[in-house]
């Protein structure tokens, strides 16, 4: 039986998370169905939270949201519920999530793997939108705070592909930042070796070879 275009949808969101996976250090998840219709995402990395009771705004190392593929998915944006407390001026206390411009002008063709980027982004406040605040609490914090240097993390998702230093050369160490080369790095080519008179002009700092 032919597949309609939604589960296919679904099948592809599934191949794409799952290569997200592979290209993150940080991003970890569990779906439910086959094909999967429901996720509970997993971000290890920093953002902020208030711990209850109390006034100070701390670092806080994983984060979790729930994102439920509904019917209408993908001609409407998923359901998303924050599970974890976060102090984020685009996310109510009770977890409600605004996506801003994304969510207002949702088009299909946004895929899980872009959303799940979307969502790490406002953990690590690379994006937030103080203007039009679900928590005016946190807009007002972000607006005014000097201790954070913001993103607090400055990874991006695909962290494992992204920027990644070739190893350095070990065979020798830099002096001065300067790999030295090795043996295998120097040519030598034959030729016939000619005597070489140093002539010393005026100027005894500067040695000409003739």
């Amino acid at each position: 039986m032919r597949e309609s275009p939604r589960i296919r949808r679904l099948r592809s969101d599934f191949r794409a998370i799952q290569q997200l996976y592979a290209e993150s250090s940080i991003l970890d998840f569990v779906a439910h169905g086959s094909p999967p219709e429901s996720y509970l995402v997993t971000f290890n990395g920093k953002g902020f939270w208030r711990p209850e009771g109390v006034n100070d705004i701390v670092v806080r190392e994983q984060h979790q949201v729930r994102i439920d593929l509904s019917a209408s998915y993908p001609r409407m944006q998923p359901e998303l519920g924050w599970q974890s407390a976060i102090f984020h001026p685009n996310i109510s206390a009770s977890g409600v999530v605004c996506l801003g411009g994304y969510g207002t002008y949702w088009v299909p063709s946004v895929g899980l793997d872009e959303l799940c980027t979307m969502l790490w982004d406002m953990i690590r406040y690379q994006n937030f939108d103080v203007e039009s605040p679900y928590n005016r609490e946190a807009a007002a914090w972000a607006k005014t705070q000097y201790i954070h240097q913001l993103p607090i993390d400055p990874r991006p998702l695909r962290d494992r592909t992204a920027g990644v230093a070739p190893d350095q050369d070990e065979r020798k160490p830099p002096i001065l930042g300067i790999p030295q080369p090795s043996a295998a790095d120097v040519t030598f080519i034959d030729a016939d070796v000619v005597d070489a008179e140093i002539v010393e002009p005026d100027n005894a700092d500067i040695l000409f070879i003739e």
